[in-house]
């Protein structure tokens, strides 16, 4: 029987010994209490009427480091992209491009070396001439087989020469600009930096070797002549080259043939051939290429049979079935012959008249 002041058995609780152990795993360190949702009141809050025990704390902001480290790795690799499309762009503008050069233009006449043969079988003058075996309209003027070049992709060539086309068969092969007032179909095709000296050469025309209506297109006075066949006959060909980085030329040489007869003569009235024949020297830039436009730098054309002593700068006036030439040039110009070059008028070669 012990003493009264030890206790009746075991070490007391919350004493140093074995009761430490066994509490050890239900105690709760300081962070968790801070992380606890509920907090009990204390015992002064509690005083107050109607008060509950326990208050729910605001949760602890956790993570916001890691958003903010996601959030900027997000931009980083969004900017990074913009940077990369940006270098890889395909229409992107080279830094040295070419400024647009104004059209430089020749219109040479052939005048006939005797009476312009005509008939009123169309089909006839055709098949007697060098033309026979010419196509009718666009089918006159195909596209080549076509190549990517060192900065240019096939797409891009193939664009080019068939804007080409477009403006061949715009500006010699429709009649409502060959027989007609309309400019507008060929002038949509131009670069924007050419349409001035273009809308200058129809309003104020002028023999200067950049302002003749007759180097941008091929057109006839209606007060004299008309069509006597919509079915113009055309061939030539066309050749895209790269002349550096940043420039696509096109050379177009093409040789027109129009029979033509008096403006209200009708069917009974004899029918002419008229003959043109045109190189054209079309440049693109990217530019150009996106908006499906182009720059026309170099216009040269031999056109009759005209009369040398008549103006053809605004709008060709062939000589008809029957007609002669006040004057001639120095020599025979066959304008279905490439490579053949005249001075300021030529004459037409009888081998390029039909044998009627």
């Amino acid at each position: 029987m012990g003493g009264p002041g030890d206790p009746s058995e075991g070490t007391p609780e919350g004493g140093p010994g074995g009761g430490e152990e066994e509490y050890r795993s239900v105690v709760f360190d300081e962070s968790f209490v801070r992380a606890a949702r509920l907090q009990e009141f204390s015992a002064h809050e509690r005083l107050a009427d109607h008060a509950p025990a326990v208050r729910r704390r605001p949760p602890v902001r956790r993570g916001l480091s890691r958003q903010v480290f996601v959030l900027v790795l997000l931009i980083a690799i969004a900017f990074g992209t913009a940077i990369y499309m940006g270098a890889r762009h395909p229409y992107r503008t080279p830094a040295a491009q070419q400024p647009v050069e104004p059209l430089r233009m020749t219109v040479i006449p052939l005048a006939p070396q005797g009476k312009v043969p005509g008939s009123t079988d169309i089909e006839t003058l055709y098949a007697q001439s060098p033309a026979a075996q010419y196509r009718i309209g666009a089918e006159g003027v195909p596209l080549p087989a076509s190549r990517n070049t060192a900065h240019f992709s096939d797409s891009q060539v193939v664009g080019a020469l068939t804007v080409v086309k477009d403006y061949i068969v715009r500006s010699a092969l429709h009649p409502e600009v060959v027989i007609g007032d309309q400019v507008r179909p060929v002038r949509v095709l131009l670069d924007s930096d050419q349409l001035d000296q273009f809308d200058q050469s129809f309003d104020h025309p002028a023999a200067d070797g950049r302002h003749a209506p007759t180097g941008w297109l091929v057109r006839f006075d209606p007060d004299k002549v008309e069509l006597a066949d919509r079915r113009i006959r055309v061939q030539g060909s066309l050749h895209a080259a790269e002349t550096d980085s940043s420039t696509l030329e096109v050379t177009a040489d093409h040789t027109f043939v129009y029979a033509l007869r008096p403006a209200g003569g009708g069917s009974r009235a004899e029918a002419s051939l008229f003959t043109v024949r045109r190189e054209l020297h079309f440049r693109f830039d990217h530019d150009d290429l996106r908006m499906r436009q182009t720059q026309l730098v170099v216009s040269y054309v031999q056109a009759g049979p005209l009369s040398c002593a008549d103006d053809s700068t605004n709008r060709l006036r062939p000589l008809l079935a029957g007609q002669t030439a006040k004057s001639g040039g120095p020599a025979g110009t066959d304008p279905y012959a490439t490579g053949s070059a005249t001075a300021l008028c030529g004459s037409l070669a009888q081998s390029a008249q039909p044998r009627v």
